[in-house]
C-alpha cells in the first residue's frame, strides 16, 4: 500500500482519538467517549508504523502536513466549520512541506 494511504488513514484515526478527548473535556461528552478515543490513537500508531521510510522522524515529520490538512478537512466535515483562505493557504503550505520532505532528493 502507499505511504498516501497510509498516511490518510493515520490521519483520521489520530483526529478522531483527539476529538473524542476534547468532546468530553470541552464539549461535555460523556466519559464513555474515552474508551474509542484511546483505541482510535492505538490504531493511529500502528497505522503510521507501516509508513515505508527509513526513519520515523522523517516519516513523522512527513506525515504532520497530512495532519494539518486532514484536520481542516475534518473541520469542515465533522464540525461543520468551513475553513477561511489563511486555514487553506496553511494547508498548501504544510502539504507542500510534507512534499519536500518524502520526495527530496537523497544522496
Amino acid at each position: 500500500m502507499s505511504t498516501a494511504f497510509f498516511f490518510a488513514v493515520a490521519a483520521f484515526f489520530e483526529i478522531a482519538g483527539c476529538f473524542a478527548f476534547w468532546a468530553v473535556v470541552r464539549n461535555g461528552a460523556s466519559a464513555l467517549w474515552l474508551a474509542p478515543g484511546a483505541l482510535s490513537l492505538v490504531a493511529f500508531g500502528a497505522v503510521l508504523t507501516q509508513v515505508d521510510a527509513a526513519a520515523a522522524g522523517r516519516a513523522f515529520a512527513a506525515y504532520g502536513g497530512v495532519y494539518v490538512a486532514a484536520s481542516l478537512v475534518w473541520l469542515w466535515a465533522v464540525e461543520g466549520f468551513r475553513p477561511d483562505r489563511w486555514d487553506l493557504m496553511g494547508g498548501v503550505v504544510c502539504l507542500a512541506g510534507a512534499a519536500i520532505v518524502v520526495f527530496g532528493p537523497r544522496g
